[in-house]
C-alpha cells in the first residue's frame, strides 16, 4: 500500500466538538461522549473536537530542513519549535511516541506510561531501554523531566496540552494533534524532530507491504473482523478511526456493518453483546479483566451462541499491541498476529 494512502482517515466526519479530557486507554484520548444511532440503542465514543482532520493537518506539519540539517524549525500542533541539534535527549509523553523512537534506533531518557501500567510494553522493553518513569500520560512530572535534561520532548496537544508552555521551557517540545488513527503521520512528524524521516519512511512502507500481502494471502474472501475492548464501566467496538481500525483496513479485512463508522468506537451494554458477532471477533481488555464487564457479557447467551464463538473463532489479543500500541513497531506485531488466526 503507497504511503501517498496515508492520512485516509482524514476523511472522516469531524465528530461533534466536545471536552478534551485524556484517558488511559490508549487511542481513546478523549472522554466518551454518547450520541444515540439510528435506532437509539447505541453510543458512539467519540474523538473529540478535531478528531476528523487530525490525520490530514498533522500530515502538514514538520520541517523542509535537508537530512542531517540543523537547526531545524518544526511545525507542529502548537507551533513551531527551532531544535540547535540533533536531539540525543528525548522525553516521550506516551506509548504512541515511545514506539516511534524505539523504531528509530533511539533509546528516550523518559516515559510518561499510561495509567495502571507504569513499566515499559513488554513488545518495546528490549528496543526502549529503560527510560526513566516521569509520571502517566495524565500527570506529568515536571519536576522528573526537567532532572532529566531532555533536548527534545515529544507528545500530543490531546494529552498534554496544558502543560505545553512548562515543558517547552524545559526543553524543545513538539506535539502532535492526538494519538490513535493518526500514527502514521505522527510518525513521521517525530522523525522529522529526530532527523529520521528516511528511516521512518522505510518503516512505514515496509510495514504496508506487510498488511497488502497479509490481504493477499488471507484471499478473496475475507472474513468479516470484529473488535470488542473490554474497559472499566463501558465495552467499546472498535471503528475504523482507530488505531487498530487503520490495520484492519490496510490489510482489506471487511467490518461488520456497525463499526464501518469513521469514528472511533461504539459502546454497547453487556446485553447487546451480540452486536459484536461477525466470522472472527477479537477481544481486548484494557486493565485489570475483573473491573470492566467482560465476564458478565461472556456469561450472556447471546455470546455463547454467536457462529464466532462457537467455532472457537472469538479470541483474545493483547491490549498492548493491538489498542496501546499506537506505533509501527506494534502495527506490525498485529500483522503478525493476524496472519496466524486467518491464514491457513
Amino acid at each position: 500500500m503507497s504511503l501517498r494512502r496515508r492520512g485516509t482517515a482524514a476523511a472522516v466526519a469531524c465528530a461533534a466538538a466536545l471536552t478534551l479530557t485524556a484517558c488511559g486507554s490508549g487511542d481513546t484520548a478523549a472522554s466518551p461522549a454518547g450520541k444515540a444511532d439510528a435506532e437509539g440503542k447505541k453510543a458512539v465514543a467519540q474523538g473529540g473536537k478535531g478528531f476528523g482532520d487530525a490525520a490530514t493537518k498533522t500530515a502538514a506539519m514538520g520541517t523542509d530542513a535537508e537530512p542531517g540539517r540543523f537547526p531545524r524549525t518544526i511545525t507542529h500542533a502548537l507551533g513551531k519549535t527551532e531544535l540547535k541539534a540533533a536531539p540525543k535527549r528525548v522525553v516521550v509523553l506516551d506509548v504512541g511516541e515511545l514506539d516511534n523512537v524505539a523504531s528509530l534506533g533511539i533509546k528516550p531518557v523518559g516515559y510518561a506510561p499510561t495509567e495502571g501500567d507504569e513499566g515499559i510494553p513488554a513488545y518495546l522493553a528490549k528496543s526502549a531501554g529503560g527510560p526513566a518513569n516521569v509520571g502517566t500520560i495524565n500527570s506529568l512530572n515536571l519536576e522528573a523531566i526537567a532532572g532529566l535534561k531532555p533536548d527534545l520532548i515529544l507528545g500530543s496537544q490531546l494529552r498534554a496540552a496544558d502543560k505545553y508552555k512548562e515543558l517547552s521551557q524545559i526543553a524543545p517540545t513538539v506535539f502532535s494533534i492526538r494519538p490513535g488513527f493518526t500514527w502514521k503521520e505522527n510518525y513521521l512528524l517525530n522523525a522529522s524532530a529526530l532527523d529520521r524521516t528516511a528511516a521512518a519512511k522505510e518503516k512505514l512502507a515496509a510495514y504496508e507491504k506487510k498488511a497488502d500481502q497479509l490481504g493477499t494471502d488471507i484471499g478473496a474472501t475475507r472474513p468479516t473482523v470484529s473488535m470488542v475492548r473490554y474497559m472499566p464501566g463501558k465495552i467499546r467496538l472498535y471503528a475504523q478511526a482507530s488505531f487498530i481500525g487503520t490495520i484492519l483496513k490496510d490489510t482489506g479485512l471487511p467490518r461488520p456493518k456497525n463499526q464501518q463508522i469513521e469514528d472511533l468506537a461504539v459502546e454497547i451494554s453487556p446485553e447487546k453483546i451480540d452486536d459484536a458477532d461477525a466470522d472472527w471477533i477479537f477481544t481486548g481488555v484494557y486493565g485489570d479483566p475483573k473491573t470492566t464487564k467482560r465476564d458478565t457479557a461472556r456469561s450472556n447467551p447471546l455470546w455463547k451462541n454467536l457462529e464466532a464463538v462457537k467455532a472457537g473463532r472469538a479470541k483474545d489479543v493483547p491490549d498492548e499491541t493491538w489498542y496501546l500500541g499506537l506505533g509501527v513497531t506494534a502495527a506490525d506485531r498485529v500483522l503478525d498476529d493476524l496472519r496466524g488466526f486467518l491464514v491457513p
